[in-house]
């Protein structure tokens, strides 16, 4: 490994760490957190692409943190939120709800909200669903998965004192999305999750 790819790896390694700071403490988001690391340690410079880390890298530098500082009340308040996320996934069954994002995989800390994606014919129909049950809901725009530039609705409000994201898709979007990693699956349906439930002992 020459000088510079071995510069490059431990910058990299840095903004990842200081990332993962503000993942784990702020609830800041990955692409947010990522740019604040890199100007935190570059300074206001134009900062080249190979230098900032993949979400992957990050993701691990959260779970070292977590472990290292939270390891007294993270797996609790991730059991935590898993079953509120399972409980509003079986209230949504009808609209193919899958949990993604720091509750799935594993990340979630004090800051962390339940992320959800729905994969439905109309977003209206949740919208009136909400309504029907007196759900106060604000509505807001998310990136898709996997259509650069193409917003999706997202439906959020508060449920049992903690943040509730819902973001609506397209049904055939589901079957777009579905060339994942084993390693890190990007969702995981009600099975799923109640899978996770278990594993954690919390069934």
């Amino acid at each position: 490994m020459n000088n510079h790819s071995s510069e490059t790896e431990l910058l990299r390694a840095e903004i990842a760490a200081a990332a993962a700071r503000m993942i784990a403490e702020d609830g800041a988001d990955y692409g947010s957190a990522k740019r604040r690391a890199a100007r935190q340690i570059l300074g206001d410079v134009r900062v080249r692409g190979d230098i900032l880390p993949d979400n992957a890298q990050i993701e691990d530098e959260v779970r070292v943190y977590n472990e290292l500082f939270h390891s007294d009340t993270q797996p609790a308040r991730l059991l935590h939120l898993r079953k509120l996320a399972l409980r509003i996934m079986t209230e949504l069954a009808e609209f193919s709800p899958y949990l993604t994002g720091a509750v799935l995989n594993g990340t979630a800390g004090e800051q962390s909200d339940i992320h959800l994606q729905l994969f439905v014919e109309s977003e209206k129909d949740v919208e009136i669903f909400l309504m029907n049950r007196n759900v106060d809901f604000e509505v807001s725009e998310t990136s898709h998965f996997h259509k650069r530039g193409e917003p999706v609705e997202t439906l959020s409000f508060m449920r049992d004192n903690e943040g509730v994201h819902l973001a609506l898709f397209n049904y055939n979007d589901l079957r777009a999305s579905r060339k994942a990693d084993p390693e890190r699956p990007e969702r995981a349906n009600i099975d799923a999750v109640r899978a996770l439930i278990e594993e954690m002992g919390g069934a």
